[in-house]
Order: structure tokens, then C-alpha cells, then sequence
């Protein structure tokens, strides 16, 4: 029986995605862990893994396809020994075209016999028809090797297919198994949540015939959206509809910074510290001063975090993606330096992990490289802040009186009014200054 390879549900908030990229083709051999296709999904573009081994018997799904649904049968899998005539069974009459609806048939007592596929599911333990054990190839080699009963397992593949997670669910049992080889495990993938179907721009959305008429009819390029695109635009229109902000800036001195960076990047070439690493630590360690920043809003209640996630907004060439240092309280400035790194490089490449870069306790966005003095950021929900970073530039400041030259940089703090109040916010971002300014405070 093909293993099936469905459309994977890699974010909470993905009903459907893009089939960016083939990694194989029919009649590949492939075996679990390896790269089968890329998937973009509402935030980046992610790798589709195999769980099991076989031959690619059919693409179903072809390169390129948009708006496929979460589930939906993408490609079908040989097993060992398994000819294309395989995929004439269940799998395939399962995606058969429906006959057109006719008028519906008279009622009769004789009950309908249950279809094909839901005979091959009724054993529940891996077993099929007859003495058949639906297992994947490894999964049966690893049980002999190990002593394990396949009848006595309950397969979680596809179908009630016993894959090799299974076998070593198994041996970890106390006295499973006759000296099972060392397993491996293989990351666990939640089942896709449920969600609600994303909400309409409104009447602001207007149709493209009227915005080129409103523009006067000039020439133009399209350039569709990507999943990506559509999401962020969905919830940043949510966020600023749904969120009441308000934006605190302080304008904060960072010579002393600058000075300690240089020292610090001098005395190894193990790490490079930028100014966003110390803008992480001190906004993680601001949040231990005044810990009424570090929650999100519910009807319910306030959530007041006990950790302190930081997401650090980074640019793709199609959008934005924030990934996570995760604790940035409790990592020194070389350790979110190298970690920010990795997660940067791997965030324009599209190898995070989904852990990576959803969730967080707060955000920060910089747009100083750009030469951009200060600017208010969108609240990224379910953040109750997020802090906008603004270029370092010399200008005149007062010092004792008397007119002098310092590096500044203006930050921003953009609040939602639900969860953090105006003196709540004063007191973070005045905390946050002090920080930055004494930068000897992150050290201890």
C-alpha cells in the first residue's frame, strides 16, 4: 500500500501553502530524513522531510502549485517490492475525480458496504488484510533486529503504518526488545491545529481594475503575493486595527557602548558583537526591571511571562521573519552575538525550525543600517511590545551646560495600551536607556 505524503501544517495559522520545489522525482529512491520538497508556507520557506523509505511512485502535487490545502495528498511513496500497480489501489481511488451529483436513490434496508480504505484501517495494530503488517521497511528491520512483536504495536504513519518512531517508542519500554541498536529520534510534528479562516481586508481592499483606474492607468508589473506577503499583511492590518498603541522614544547616548564593543571584539576572534546584540541584552534584562512588559493580552486575563523570548525582525527579500533568542536574559553578549547570527543566515536561506521564529515575548526592529533616524513599529501580536531601533548618529547635546558631540541613537517603544500602561512603558524604556548608556550594567 503507497505511502502517502501529505501537505504538512508547519505553522499554527497554515490552512494551505505553496509546493515551492521538488527535491525528487518519480521513481527516486528515498529513504527517511531525506529532503523530499519545499514548502512555503505563511511565513518562510520550509523543508519537507520523509518518515519512511520507498521509491517515489507519484508527484501528485506538481512544482509551483499555490493554495494547497493543509493534508491534501501531495505525492504517493512505493514501498520495497511495491510496482506501480500499487497505486491503483486505495490511495489512488481515494483521489479520483467524484461522478457528477445526480438525484439521490431510492432509500433501501441494505446497508452500504464500508469502502476499500476502510477496511485496510480496521486492525489498529499495524495489521491489514490477512496476516499483512503494514510497516515500513526499516521499521521491519529494526523489529527483527530488536525481538519486537510488529502485531503488538500500534502504528502512528499514515494510515496505521508502523514507522520506525514506533519501534522506538517499543524499546524504550523497560525490557523491550534483545539489544535493540541505539535509536535516533526523529522531531516530533504536532497535528495542525484548527483555524479560523483568515478574515478580509475590508472595503479598503479594493480591486485591482479600480486602483489602476484611480492611478490613472499607467503601466504596471504585477507581483503576486506570496503566502508570506498575504499573512503580514493580514496581521498587521489586525494589529493595528485590534491593538491600541502608543509609542514612548528616548534618544540614548552610546559612545560608552560603542568604546566597550570595540574592546570586547579585540580580545577574540571567536564572536563579533554588533550593537543589536547589546540592544538584545539590555532589552531582555529590562524586562526583569519591570516585568509588566513582558506579557501579552487574552480576554481573559493578562499572561505575564515568566521567560524572556526575544523576536529580532529580520528582512527577507519577500517579507520579514522574526527569529527567537530564546532567554536572552540569561545568555552573555558573545552568545547572542554567534546565536543571532546562525538564526540571521539561516532565516534568509529558510532553515529555521518552527520553533525558531514563532512565539516570542516581545520584538525588536532596527532599521539603523538604513540611515533611518527613528520610526514607530507595528506591534506584532500576541507582543505586548515591540522597540524600533534607530540609527547611531553624532549630534550636539548639552553636557554641564556647554554644547559637545555624542553619538545618539533614538529607540522607540511601541505599546499596546491593554497590557502596558503609559507609566509601565515610561519605566521600561527609561530602565532600557540607562542600560544602554552604562553598558557595564549588561556585564554583571
Amino acid at each position: 500500500m503507497p505511502i502517502e505524503v501529505l501537505m504538512p501544517a508547519l505553522s499554527p495559522t497554515m490552512t494551505e501553502g505553496n509546493l515551492a520545489k521538488w527535491h525528487k522525482k518519480e521513481g527516486d529512491p528515498v529513504k527517511a530524513g531525506d529532503v523530499l520538497a519545499e514548502i512555503e508556507t505563511d511565513k518562510a520557506t520550509m523543508e519537507v522531510e520523509a518518515i519512511d523509505e520507498g521509491t517515489i511512485g507519484k508527484i501528485v502535487v506538481q512544482e509551483g502549485a499555490q493554495g494547497v490545502k493543509v493534508n491534501e495528498v501531495i505525492a504517493l511513496i512505493l514501498e520495497e517490492g511495491e510496482t506501480a500497480a500499487a497505486m491503483s489501489g486505495p490511495s489512488a481511488a481515494k483521489k479520483a475525480p467524484e461522478p457528477p451529483k445526480t438525484a439521490p436513490p431510492a432509500p433501501t434496508a441494505q446497508k452500504p458496504e464500508p469502502p476499500p480504505a476502510a477496511t485496510a484501517r480496521a486492525g489498529g495494530n499495524g495489521a491489514a488484510h490477512g496476516d499483512r503488517l503494514f510497516a515500513s521497511p526499516l521499521a521491519k528491520r529494526m523489529a527483527e533486529q530488536s525481538g519486537i512483536d510488529l502485531g503488538q504495536l500500534k502504528g502512528s504513519g499514515p494510515q496505521g503504518r508502523i514507522v520506525r518512531a514506533d519501534i522506538e517508542a517499543a524499546l524504550a519500554k523497560p525490557g523491550a526488545g534483545r539489544g535493540a541498536p541505539p535509536a535516533v529520534k526523529l522531531p516530533a510534528v504536532a497535528p495542525p491545529a484548527p483555524v479560523a479562516p483568515a478574515p478580509r481586508l475590508g472595503a479598503s481592499a479594493f480591486a485591482k481594475e479600480q486602483i489602476v483606474a484611480a492611478a490613472g492607468n499607467l503601466p504596471y508589473t504585477e507581483i503576486p503575493h506570496t503566502a508570506m506577503r498575504r499573512i503580514i499583511a493580514r496581521r498587521m492590518v489586525e494589529s493595528k486595527q485590534n491593538v491600541p498603541h502608543f509609542n514612548l522614544t528616548v534618544d540614548c547616548e552610546i559612545d560608552a557602548l560603542l568604546k566597550m564593543r570595540a574592546e570586547l571584539n579585540a580580545k577574540s576572534d571567536a564572536y563579533k558583537i554588533s550593537v543589536n546584540d547589546f540592544v538584545i541584552r539590555a532589552v531582555a534584562l529590562t524586562m526583569h526591571k519591570v516585568p509588566r512588559a513582558n506579557a501579552s493580552w487574552s480576554d481573559e486575563a493578562v499572561l505575564q511571562w515568566k521567560e524572556v523570548d526575544v523576536a529580532v525582525a529580520v528582512a527577507l527579500d519577500d517579507g520579514l521573519i522574526t527569529p527567537i533568542v530564546k532567554r536572552a536574559d540569561q545568555k552573555g553578549l558573545a552568545t547572542i552575538a554567534n546565536e543571532m547570527k546562525d538564526l540571521a543566515a539561516r532565516a534568509r536561506s529558510g532553515k529555521l525550525k518552527l520553533d525558531e521564529f514563532q512565539g516570542g515575548t516581545v520584538s525588536i526592529s532596527n532599521l539603523g543600517m538604513y540611515g533611518i533616524k527613528d520610526f514607530n513599529a507595528v506591534i506584532n501580536p500576541p507582543h505586548g511590545c515591540i522597540l524600533a531601533i534607530g540609527a547611531g548618529e553624532q549630534r550636539p547635546v548639552v553636557k554641564k551646560g556647554a554644547l559637545a558631540i555624542a553619538t545618539v541613537m533614538s529607540c522607540t517603544l511601541s505599546c499596546d495600551h491593554r497590557v502596558v500602561d503609559g507609566a509601565v512603558g515610561a519605566q521600561w524604556i527609561a530602565a532600557f536607556k540607562t542600560m544602554i548608556e552604562d553598558p557595564l550594567t549588561m556585564l554583571l
